[in-house]
């Protein structure tokens, strides 16, 4: 709905709860003025749901407004789930409702009628706004699900990208490398064997070109093993330097506070990113609409870096999950001397802490 139909629908129900005022008649200046403070209140039900329908109550139960009193109602019911809150109101309204008839003198029957009348009329805008809470939750959990099967999508691509790695790493090793290294070995020979000064500066520059190869063969293996990535190419592993473009990236409200210290080596940045990189990931899994703060402290001795997350403000979903990001974490901080802690917060977050000794203190 674009802007001009929700100002359209919102006329058309400040019209048709102004129509129900006046069809009632009020004749006093006290009734006039609460159908139109009803009516008013309307426009800000969607930001104080409560407040608006305590305000449409007395037209509802001087005046017999209640088109004002059921908007308020519905909107109350989209906003909350508490059902205590919920059946309060209801009651409220449905007390509103009967309230103007109270003068009058009913049989039996007209009486449980009229209580039954009431009743209904107050539950329905409640259903009803509780059916569009649980239909805008759905879609939530739609989004969430669809967001959750690409990242696992992409997560297999990368996968089978660096089975295909390994595997060529594997056959070039196996092969090129083998028989580079014996041209190296019998160019070794032959310079040490030979008296003719042209074989023998050959046979030294063939050497020489069989150890560069190996080298740069070498080092193509080692990049052949690394993860894919979401281009083709072929990327070093991240460092802090690309902290900011995980942050970013990751769809979570996150907010650093500190810095790592300067000059520390890249498997401590490999970990401290794959740390950061793997509790992002399971707020978004595990905590969505919730944000997130990730703090550096070195006190000299020890760096630790804790992320921390607060109460999801959305329904959680039972996601598929293989429980390794933890152990891959344990072991990565095991490696360097450190540890891993996770436990949940007080006010209903998690708390992911990894503590590094410096390199002083691990030597």
């Amino acid at each position: 709905m674009n802007r001009t139909q929700a100002l359209v629908a919102e006329a058309g129900l400040l019209t048709v709860a102004g129509l129900d005022a006046v069809f009632n008649q009020p004749t006093e200046p006290w009734d006039v003025g609460v159908a139109i403070v009803a009516i008013g209140a309307l426009l800000f039900r969607r930001r104080w749901p409560v407040p608006v329908f305590m305000l449409t109550l007395p037209a509802l139960a001087l005046v017999g407004s209640v088109i004002a009193t059921l908007v308020a109602l519905y909107a109350v019911a989209v906003r909350y789930s508490d059902r205590v809150l919920l059946t309060g109101c209801g009651l409220v309204a449905a007390v509103g409702y009967v309230f103007p008839g109270l003068q009058f003198h009913y049989s039996r029957t007209d009486t449980v009628l009229m209580l039954i009348y009431a009743t209904m009329t107050a539950a329905a805008p409640i259903f009803f706004g509780r059916l569009v809470h649980a239909q805008r939750e759905l879609a939530l959990r739609l989004e969430d699900i669809r967001a959750a099967r690409e990242h696992e999508r992409l997560l297999d691509a990368q996968a089978t990208l660096a089975k295909e790695r390994n595997q060529l790493a594997r056959e070039m090793h196996d092969v090129v490398s083998h028989q580079v290294s014996l041209i190296a070995v019998q160019a070794g020979a032959i310079g040490v064997s030979t008296t003719d000064p042209d074989v023998k500066a050959a046979a030294d520059n063939v050497r020489k070109l069989s150890v560069d190869t190996l080298d740069e063969l070498r080092h193509m293996v080692n990049l052949l093993r690394a993860s894919g990535s979401r281009t083709a190419g072929l990327t070093p592993q991240p460092t802090l330097s690309d902290l900011d473009r995980l942050i970013t990236g990751s769809g979570i409200e996150t907010r650093v506070t500190g810095a790592a210290p300067e000059g520390i080596d890249t498997a401590v940045q490999r970990t401290i990113y794959r740390t950061i990189q793997e509790a992002l990931t399971n707020v978004r899994k595990h905590a969505p609409g919730s944000t997130a703060t990730v703090e550096f402290a070195d006190d000299g001795n020890d760096l630790a870096v804790t992320v921390t997350n607060t109460r999801p403000t959305r329904p959680t979903l039972a996601l598929p999950s293989a429980h390794l990001g933890l152990l891959g974490l344990h072991e990565r901080a095991t490696l360097l001397g450190g540890t891993v802690k996770a436990a949940p917060t007080v006010d209903g977050g998690f708390r992911l802490e990894l503590r590094l000794p410096r390199a002083e203190q691990r030597r």
